[in-house]
């Protein structure tokens, strides 16, 4: 259902910023130490989950042995170039959303992220669906939901975060030719996923890639977001194999699945239509928020959107 933005949201997400103050106990910038122990003893320390490397690398995990998971635990996915707790505007990670979360009663036992990439803009054009990202995220979600003995996990992706996101959840095969061409990903993971949210996703591929055409990573036609192209008005042909794949079957992300969008994406841009449809609605959603004008763009409609993925999440409802 599109709805649009209420004052009341925004004002309690507004307000939830100033609510995100680090106790002594938070993990704050980092995974805790209590779940940083787990991953070491459970095999998981080559994944490097933690990201000391980054500014806002990760975040997530018990403050204290033992601590109780009441709610179903949400990882949070970060775009391209972003990070799990960006510290550099736009690139603001998950801190808002987060900060909502907990606003709400959530604890760092239930709210996880990881940074996936090199966290560089300079580097945007050079990523794409690699093997390597994809099983980087596939171990995350796994590790998360075996360290909180939880039925299911929720899953908040932004950007290509939605799109690596769904990939590593439907598994099956992929080709990477910097990792030696075809692969395994491993069974799905959807009996995983309690809730999936994808924001400002380029599930259909990206505009921008319309001009440049498969010409960098981030836009190439087989692991990348390249859209494919009409002859008269036929097509379109050459679209990205592994969005094809993503998008020949629905509702696999999770029981249920919703989407958050702008048409005024400024990042995607042509009011997000790709051939006649928007790019950011995923096949087969429950429903979706859709915003029609500032500052609700490509960062806004995930950094002012806590209330409605708070709701997404906890109650399956879109208002």
């Amino acid at each position: 259902m599109r709805v649009r933005v209420l004052l009341s949201a925004l004002v309690m997400t507004l307000v939830s910023l100033s609510l995100y103050a680090q106790g002594p106990s938070d993990p704050a910038y980092g995974l805790s130490t209590d779940f940083r122990n787990w991953l070491a003893a459970n095999g998981y320390n080559s994944y490097s989950f933690q990201r000391s490397d980054v500014a806002g690398g990760a975040y997530g995990g018990r403050t204290t042995p033992g601590q109780p998971v009441v709610n179903t635990p949400v990882i949070f996915i970060h775009g391209n170039s972003d990070s799990a707790l960006g510290t550099i505007t736009p690139y603001t990670g998950w801190t808002s959303s987060i900060s909502y979360f907990k606003s709400q009663g959530y604890t760092s036992a239930e709210l996880y992220a990881t940074t996936w990439g090199p966290a560089d803009p300079s580097q945007s054009y050079l990523q794409y669906h690699s093997k390597a990202y994809m099983t980087r995220l596939r171990a995350f979600i796994q590790a998360v939901k075996a360290y909180t003995g939880a039925t299911k996990v929720s899953i908040v992706c932004h950007s290509m975060g939605v799109t690596l996101a769904r990939k590593a959840i439907k598994g099956g095969t992929a080709y990477d030719s910097a990792a030696g061409g075809t692969y395994n990903l491993g069974a799905s993971l959807t009996s995983s996923v309690d809730t999936f949210v994808g924001i400002s996703a380029a599930n259909r591929g990206l505009t921008a890639c319309y001009l440049s055409g498969p010409t960098t990573p981030t836009c190439s036609d087989v692991n990348g977001l390249y859209p494919g192209y009409l002859i008269g008005i036929f097509g379109p042909y050459d679209v990205s194999s592994i969005l094809v794949d993503m998008n020949a079957t629905s509702h696999y992300e999770g029981s249920f699945v919703y989407t958050i969008w702008s048409q005024v994406d400024e990042v995607i841009g042509y009011g997000t239509i790709v051939y006649g449809q928007s790019t950011c609605r995923i096949p087969g959603k429950n429903g979706e928020v859709v915003f029609s004008t500032v500052p609700y763009g490509h960062f806004g409609s995930k950094d002012l959107s806590g209330y409605y993925q708070w709701r997404m999440v906890k109650f399956h409802s879109t208002s």
